[in-house]
């Protein structure tokens, strides 16, 4: 097989030299992406062995190597990757490179779980991978922006492979410095890409792993034997919409819900980590909320702008967001799951699938936007934990459990959407108290423009329109639609 490879001994150490001439060749720090796969590995390593050859007096131009934490990283491979990180850290210090380690996080307000069970974003699909810019790109790209705030421009080191992504190579392409190795960067100013294993195949990069050994201490066999166990492929450390991201049966994110099995949970699972059971039993109940039979048993009709939107020219709505009362089935499951976990898991393993911060916020989420009263997260938790988070008062929230049962008791009796009212509420104290209450009129306009009618008057009204335009049947369309028809996703279930 090694007579068929692009990078023999002598293609190796032209590699070699063009990373030491692109290091040397500026004073743009350099940024490498890793997310502990075998490419993003073997760019590493193949830059370390490089900077390595150097005089220590040209090795001073500072490296950053940066990895994308999710906080829904599948925990093996979560790790792995803090065990790498660390021996990066330890091993370039002990070597004198100038090599630091950092890992990105989202924000909490963009976290998956404060998404998913706090605003109601339905599970990632294909047609609405709503996950990869909030906790990838988001986290890397401020962390860029920030060195370039710093130094005024930056080099990304990526390990993107022309082989594996055809658009990644073509975007890199359109934007390649002319005779430079370097390409600008599709949507950050002042930052460019190198891609020191562009041209390489994937037996290059495994050959070079397994023949090489690690200067940091790794053993590559050992990420072999993960990529085996997980059934292949690796979850790569995205900085814009053109870099491939996860959901082929790859390993990263043990909520991904883009591809129909999880097969490298399954994989894995069967591999010995049988621990992870409930994980992946969690990931499934998320994928059967995609079905397009079940979308609007768990998700609201209206979308979050409080607006209904029907299926091109049908009577079905497009679904919305997830309902709250099915947020809160979501949160009792995935706490169930995480005290499961800490029961079965080995020792080690990090069993923590959701951060008090992100209870908090979803707990302001509830409260302030989603009608909350009676104030569940702090008795869910009590009861799944048996712990007190020490929950703040906001004074914000007006209504509590006792005054939300008498408004909806009095809304029944005037035939009044509750939430409605709430809204109302909600416009009234915003401006209390201000000098100038001149926008107050524009926002109460706003939400009593939005649909507050039920969904079998709203559909009635959408099948007269039909009819009367000549687009529909006199009995609807409803019962005639094609099985398996899926709704497309609520661009604004997100903000």
């Amino acid at each position: 097989m090694a007579a068929n490879l692009t990078l023999d001994r002598a293609a190796l150490a032209a590699r070699l030299r063009e990373i030491q001439d692109v290091y040397r060749s500026d004073a743009r720090p350099w940024v490498i992406g890793f997310s502990g796969g075998k490419d993003s590995t073997c760019t590493l390593q193949l830059v370390w062995n490089a900077l390595s050859d150097l005089p220590e007096s040209e090795r001073i131009k500072p490296v950053y190597v940066i990895s994308s934490d999710t906080m829904v990283e599948t925990p093996v491979i979560s790790r792995y990757i803090d065990e790498t990180l660390t021996r990066i850290a330890v091993a370039a210090r002990e070597q004198g490179l100038p090599v630091t380690t950092h890992k990105v996080l989202p924000n909490t307000d963009r976290s998956f779980w404060v998404n998913l069970i706090g605003r109601g974003y339905p599970a990632p699909s294909r047609r609405f991978r709503w996950c990869t810019e909030r906790l990838k790109i988001e986290p890397a790209n401020d962390f860029i922006r920030s060195r370039v705030a710093e130094f005024g421009e930056v080099v990304m080191v990526l390990g993107v492979r022309s082989a594996e992504s055809a658009t990644r190579a073509q975007v890199m392409s359109l934007h390649r410095i002319k005779d430079s190795p370097l390409s600008r960067h599709s949507s950050l100013l002042n930052a460019f890409v190198y891609a020191p294993i562009e041209a390489l195949t994937t037996d290059d990069v495994w050959t070079y792993l397994l023949q090489n050994v690690s200067p940091w201490g790794n053993d590559n066999r050992n990420l072999s034997q993960m990529y085996r166990n997980a059934a292949g492929g690796e979850c790569p450390l995205v900085v814009d919409t053109t870099t491939p991201s996860c959901g082929n049966s790859r390993f990263g994110c043990w909520v991904c819900t883009v591809v129909e099995r999880d097969k490298s949970m399954e994989a894995m699972i069967d591999a010995g980590e049988e621990w992870m059971q409930p994980l992946l039993e969690f990931r499934d109940l998320l994928a059967e909320t995609q079905a397009p039979e079940a979308k609007l048993r768990y998700r609201d009709f209206k979308r979050r702008s409080g607006h209904v939107s029907f299926i091109d020219k049908t009577d079905r709505p497009a679904p919305g967001p997830y309902t709250l009362d099915f947020c809160k089935t979501l949160l009792e499951g995935l706490l169930a799951t995480q005290v499961e976990l800490q029961r079965s898991a080995p020792p080690g393993e990090d069993t923590l699938l959701i951060h008090d911060a992100e209870l908090h916020e979803i707990r302001r989420l509830w409260r302030t936007e989603r009608g909350d009263w009676a104030d569940s997260v702090p008795a869910i938790v009590g009861r799944a934990l048996g712990r007190d988070l020490d929950w703040i008062v906001e004074d914000e929230v007006a209504l509590g459990a006792e005054a939300g049962a008498l408004l909806r008791e009095v809304c029944d009796e005037q035939g009044l959407p509750v939430d409605l009212v709430v809204q109302l509420l909600d416009v009234e104290r915003a401006s209390h108290g201000l000098k100038r209450r001149t926008a107050v009129h524009a926002r109460i306009e706003e939400v009593l423009r939005r649909e507050w009618r039920p969904l079998d008057v709203v559909v009635e009204e959408r099948r007269r329109n039909l009819r009367e335009a000549g687009l529909t049947p006199p009995d609807g369309m409803t019962e005639e639609r094609e099985p398996g028809l899926p709704f497309p996703e609520s661009e604004d279930a997100a903000p």
